[in-house]
């Protein structure tokens, strides 16, 4: 992506930071890298693209099994570990990538590093606890309206930045359990943030991945564990995770949201912009964005199929920055010029390589535009949830990568849940922690 196109906050004070920069690497290195033409990428991701669903409402036939609310919670997992700051042209150094983030599912986005090290994210008088927003009801902003939180992605929409200030409460409700169960001052805010890290990381294994790949697939890995990804001491994002397969997310954003009882149905851009206060009006009742006990079932999440509604082919300027080129404001594109910046392989290699047949030509879908080559990994790995799974969950290129990284991230921190001496287990589950915190 062109430079004029693109406009760390520290570690988590209770996990180890990383000592020298973290890099990116590929899962499958013995693979070719997929190459198109540039305008090949911006006819399949543009307004009126393949990639348009264009501007519907959601219709039930459009809606998947899964919970609106899975999305934003994904959205909140990749801003934990990866972030890369590089600007991206048509070939990258993918060997000077840095990832800004920890590869730790260890809640860095929160913490920062920690009440020591970023004071700012606590209460002065209560240095345990995240200090929260006016009336409790938004993120901590400065005089300029910015959030002062561990990562700033985490503002740049109001689903997404509200998450983000239940889960500091969740941390909160922990501190306040830890100081009931009698826990010494000076080690209630380790034994908080562990109980959210596990909690979190409990949820990412038993409640998201079911929900993203499947109650049997999911099982199956937790058994087996991790098949292509095993980092070992030196661990690392693979790239086919980071610009490909964890990018499902973008197709499962729905046309609007409700976003409580009293308001109207919204989309995300531009009437849900972040960097900005949240107005009451939209104050996120998260029952109903994840089913919970008690109350009417949830919003769906729109089904993986391929194509982006129109306010993700429309970014905003404030994600965008002035663009030059209209196309490079479909997110679409961005994800389509990403993957081949840094030379992931088409997805019918990475199929062939974990030996699952590839889609043919008419299941992919791209004849219409005359295209007969292979496809590029992000955008197989959405026409294959759509084909195989009917857009509710991914599919076996899709699914063998995002269990295999969650897995081994989790498996490779000797500080998580699974390395636990004794056997552990939550004492919530998301909606309790959203809900209740």
């Amino acid at each position: 992506m062109p430079d004029h196109c693109l406009a760390r906050l520290g570690a988590t004070a209770p996990i180890d930071a990383p000592l020298v920069p973290v890099h990116y690497a590929r899962m499958f290195p013995s693979l070719p890298a997929f190459r198109a033409e540039e305008q090949f990428l911006r006819a399949l991701g543009r307004i009126g693209g393949v990639c348009d669903c264009e501007d519907t409402d959601d219709t039930p036939e459009s809606l998947a099994e899964s919970a609106a609310g899975w999305p934003i919670f994904g959205q909140f997992v990749a801003h934990d570990i990866t972030a890369d700051r590089s600007h991206l042209r048509s070939e990258t150094d993918t060997a000077g990538l840095i990832n800004a983030r920890s590869p730790k599912l260890d809640l860095e986005c929160l913490y920062g590093d920690g009440p020591t090290g970023h004071p700012y994210l606590f209460q002065r008088d209560d240095p345990a606890k995240f200090r929260l927003g006016k009336d409790d009801s938004d993120l901590q902003r400065n005089a300029d309206e910015t959030a002062i939180i561990g990562d700033p992605r985490n503002d740049s929409h109001q689903l997404i930045s509200q998450f983000h200030l239940a889960m500091l409460k969740a941390h909160n409700a922990f501190v306040d359990e830890a100081r009931e169960q009698g826990i010494e001052e000076a080690f209630v805010f380790d034994e908080a943030s562990r109980q959210l890290r596990w909690h979190y990381q409990w949820i990412i294994l038993h409640e998201f991945l079911p929900s993203l790949v499947g109650e049997q697939v999911a099982a199956d890995a937790l058994q087996e564990g991790s098949r292509y990804f095993h980092p070992g001491d030196h661990v690392f994002l693979p790239l086919e995770f980071a610009d490909a397969a964890y990018r499902y997310g973008h197709a499962q954003i729905r046309h609007r949201y409700q976003l409580n009882a009293h308001s109207g149905l919204l989309p995300l851009f531009p009437d849900l912009l972040g960097f900005r206060p949240v107005p009451r009006e939209h104050l996120i009742d998260w029952s109903m964005f994840f089913d919970t006990v008690g109350a009417p079932a949830a919003q769906r999440a729109k089904k993986m199929d391929g194509r982006l509604v129109r306010s993700l082919l429309q970014l905003p300027l404030a994600i965008t920055g002035e663009c030059e080129i209209e196309d490079y404001q479909s997110l679409a594109v961005r994800d389509l010029q990403r993957g081949q910046g840094v030379g992931l392989p088409s997805g019918e290699a990475v199929a062939r390589y974990i030996g699952v047949s590839p889609l043919d030509a008419e299941q992919i879908g791209l004849t219409a535009i005359d295209w007969h080559e292979e496809t590029p990994l992000w955008y197989y790995i959405l026409r294959e949830a759509a084909v195989l799974e009917d857009g509710q969950r991914l599919g076996p290129v899709g699914a063998r990568i995002v269990t295999d990284v969650f897995l081994g991230l989790i498996d490779a921190d000797r500080k998580s849940f699974r390395h636990s001496e004794e056997e552990w287990r939550p004492r919530k589950t998301l909606s309790d922690l959203l809900v209740r915190s």
